[in-house]
């Protein structure tokens, strides 16, 4: 099953005989104040050294978040989209919880966009699923809802059904432009959240056969030695059956793992990818 994205020339399928999609995660003011705060000024200057970077890391797409409280992010999040589509030709991940900025984002948007994401909750479903319909976009379904983030795979994977439900049955979006996130949980709090996202990857991969992303991030938030459990977390999660994630492609320990990953799961054909990078890096030394 593949998903398909697309900028103004550059096209990215996800899928399990696919290269693994790296979707860059930094385009987002979660977290850092003074990048908040020139966003509230009107400047945008910091996303083009954040596009640089995550291209520089070899991401093949870019997630593009402008929620800041006390901003027009409709506005907003139409100008960096823009924006983005000048400094790059990665496919872009519209990524809003507002109705209204992903509505304008995605008129913005010149290509076949990722939105990111809908939850499994009835309001949301009906508000989001005909704008990603109407603009013929690919959706990321979270698979809690108003009462939960279930620490159950089998909860997940009940919603995660939902989502693929309602999605394909009442708004005639294709399966395979549905794609599931599974929950990635910081394993600070809990030592056993990995082997319940891991499982939940494995049982939608078998049940329902749709393309899956993740925060990866999540995962070590909290821990010291973040690029080693990222790098040593990606890889299992691939093996299981995930096919993108949204990642700092910034950090080389990460994007070697995934890559190193494709080769021995089969999705680097006769390694060519793995020495071509290689001989990039002796060159580059």
């Amino acid at each position: 099953m593949h998903t398909t994205l697309r900028s103004a020339s550059q096209e990215v399928v996800i899928g399990l005989d696919r290269p693994f999609c790296v979707i860059g995660e930094r385009i987002n003011p979660t977290g850092r104040k003074v990048f908040q705060e020139q966003l509230r000024a009107g400047d945008l200057s910091a996303i083009e050294r954040d596009v640089a970077a995550q291209v520089a890391g070899e991401a093949d797409m870019v997630d593009v978040n402008m929620g800041v409280p006390l901003t027009d992010e409709a506005d907003l999040l139409s100008r960096a989209v823009t924006l983005v589509q000048k400094l790059t030709d990665k496919p872009v991940c519209i990524d809003s919880s507002v109705v209204e900025a992903l509505e304008a984002g995605l008129a913005a948007y010149e290509g076949r966009a990722l939105v990111n994401s809908v939850t499994a909750e009835d309001d949301r479903l009906a508000a989001i699923l005909p704008l990603v319909k109407r603009h013929d976009a690919a959706i990321i379904g979270l698979p809690n809802d108003a009462d939960e983030i279930p620490m159950d795979a089998d909860r997940r994977v009940e919603l995660a059904r939902k989502i693929v439900d309602v999605a394909t049955k009442e708004y005639g979006i294709a399966t395979e432009d549905v794609v599931i996130d599974p929950l990635a949980m910081p394993i600070g709090a809990d030592t056993t959240v990995v082997a319940t996202t891991l499982e939940t990857i494995r049982r939608i991969r078998i049940e329902l056969g749709v393309n899956m992303t993740l925060g990866a991030s999540n995962v070590s938030f909290g821990m010291p030695g973040r690029h080693a459990l990222g790098a040593a977390f990606l890889p299992m999660a691939m093996s299981a059956g995930l096919t993108s994630a949204i990642m700092d492609a910034r950090s080389p320990q990460i994007v070697e793992a995934v890559r190193a990953a494709d080769l021995l799961l089969g999705n680097d054909e006769w390694g060519a990818a793995w020495i071509a990078a290689h001989r990039a890096k002796l060159h580059e030394t």
